[in-house]
């Protein structure tokens, strides 16, 4: 078994998830195509296999136990994180890849077809403009932009009821406390990614309750 192979298993197994082998080796398939694609398109600027396993794999698949269920989408998606490794662990979840950037919609595509995610969807489109015909319960960003700016540019995406979702490095109180008015953190969840020695926190984000009322 390779490094890389090793950490994603040890690091699945520390997460609690339950994926079956043949997904660590898909998972591994989509590094694959990563460092192929990456050498044109610039997709991650992180090098090395056992660097992507903890930061890119890990990393996402670290936030799946605390989603609500329902259909997400992944706002800015980029390479597809976090929505690739939520999609192998959610197989059942619908999941969207949004990015406006045509180039990094041309590998999404590549890849969800490659890797036979068949509940993967992709748009090229930019966040602010998209309006889908059914709107999502998870509206999901890693490293997209700032809280204010997810809020502004991606909350007409969230379903009555839904929430968003966004991943953050240290905790980011000086972010939430520049909230709107009409929203609120809920919720700041600090997570524990496997052999990353870095500070993670997966902030929900809801309309304030007087907002809500409407919904």
């Amino acid at each position: 078994m390779s490094q890389a192979a090793a950490l994603l298993r040890q690091g699945i197994a520390e997460l609690g998830l339950s994926l079956p082998p043949s997904d660590d080796e898909r998972l591994l398939d989509y590094l694959t195509l990563l460092a192929k694609w990456n050498r044109v398109y610039n997709l991650t600027a992180l090098r090395g296999e056992a660097k992507w396993v903890t930061h890119h794999l890990l990393d996402s698949l670290a936030v799946v136990p605390h989603l609500p269920p329902g259909r997400i989408v992944d706002v800015g998606s980029g390479a597809g994180l976090p929505g690739i490794p939520i999609a192998f662990a959610c197989p059942d979840t619908q999941v969207t890849l949004l990015d406006s950037n045509q180039k990094k919609g041309a590998f999404l595509t590549q890849a969800s077809t490659e890797l036979a995610l068949r509940n993967v969807k992709v748009v090229i489109e930019r966040a602010e403009s998209y309006r889908p015909v059914t709107t999502y319960d998870v509206v999901i960003s890693r490293a997209f932009s700032s809280i204010s700016d997810f809020i502004r540019l991606a909350g007409h995406l969230r379903t009555p009821g839904g929430v968003l979702a966004a991943m953050k490095g240290a905790r980011p109180d000086a972010e939430t406390a520049q909230l709107p008015d009409s929203w609120t953190a809920e919720a700041i969840v600090p997570l524990h990614v496997p052999h990353l020695d870095a500070e993670r926190h997966l902030v929900f984000l809801r309309p304030s309750p007087q907002s809500m009322r409407s919904e």
